[in-house]
């Protein structure tokens, strides 16, 4: 029986819930809100962040708490959030809950895996150092890439990154039958839906000579800057655990892009101000080399 408690305290994008004793959420658990917002049905999931003692938790909401109230029933899911992972979200694009935001109908696939989970063992590392061929004479002359490193792009407004991406998604498609993960942490809706657009009309070929669509071989999940510091935090951790079924379960080359992880240490910054959380220099959180290293650590190659 999933344990329900009730919601106390309301804190911009944080809330506060009441449980029974013997049935308090663990930490990372999903809740979920039903509440009404000008008459329409709405379902807002939090995230257990802390446990205040006496059955009280904080969670982080992980959309507009708009219209929520004290008093109104919260359910406890028993994981973490969960988000559908396999072929089936290829071409697809998706919030950080794994609800595709596309109007093209339901996933096809109903392999879900939660987003928090540990990073692989020292032992499941692939201990050799080899080169990506991107087959980009650029980028493997000037600044090759190592299979299951990590490279940082940076560049202004309007110089080309979109393109690198599009090009990079291509050549693994084509070259390795490999698929990509693209997280838009923080993304403006425009750009978002610009790269969309771009990726719709973006081709390749393959090895047989036959045109293919880039956006065939990519998953795109997006929070977006307009969404609570809570989504745009766990965006990342969304993608990338579509990506790690494609390493793990598929055996196939698998390419993430985080766009970008500064805005995700931002939405960590503002998470752990509305916990209450003393700051450390410069106003970063004192948790920043955690949920950095949560992050990259399971960026690897196994």
């Amino acid at each position: 029986m999933p344990s329900t408690g009730t919601i106390k305290q309301v804190i911009g994008s944080t809330f506060d819930a009441q449980f029974p004793e013997n049935g308090i959420p663990e930490i990372f658990n999903a809740l979920t809100v039903e509440f009404e917002l000008n008459g329409q049905k709405q379902v807002l999931v939090g995230e257990v962040a802390k446990h205040l003692g006496g059955g009280m938790v904080r969670c982080v909401a992980l959309a507009s708490t708009d219209g929520l109230r004290r008093g109104t029933p919260c359910v406890d899911t028993g994981s973490p959030v969960r988000v559908p992972v396999g072929e089936g979200v290829l071409g697809r694009v998706f919030n950080l809950l794994g609800q595709p935001v596309d109007e093209r109908g339901p996933v096809n696939t109903t392999d879900t895996a939660p987003i928090h989970r540990s990073a692989p063992t020292i032992a499941d590392l692939n201990p050799k150092t080899e080169m990506l061929q991107t087959g980009i004479k650029v980028i493997d002359l000037l600044c090759p890439f190592v299979r299951g490193g990590k490279i940082g792009l940076f560049g202004g407004a309007g110089v080309g990154k979109t393109v690198v991406i599009q090009e990079m998604i291509a050549r693994v498609a084509r070259n390795f039958g490999g698929y990509s993960v693209f997280a838009g942490v923080g993304e403006r809706t425009r750009e978002g839906n610009d790269l969309w657009l771009e990726m719709q009309e973006a081709e390749y070929t393959d090895a047989n000579g036959q045109k293919m669509h880039v956006l065939d071989k990519v998953a795109m999940v997006f929070g977006q800057m307009n969404e609570p510091p809570g989504a745009r935090l766990r965006v990342a951790l969304s993608a990338l655990t579509m990506a790690e079924n494609f390493r793990d379960k598929s055996g196939k080359e698998t390419l993430l892009f985080v766009d970008n992880v500064f805005r995700f240490t931002q939405a960590g910054s503002e998470v752990s101000a509305l916990l209450g959380r003393m700051p450390s220099a410069v106003g970063y959180q004192p948790t920043l080399s955690t949920e950095m290293g949560a992050l990259q650590e399971r960026i690897t190659s196994t």
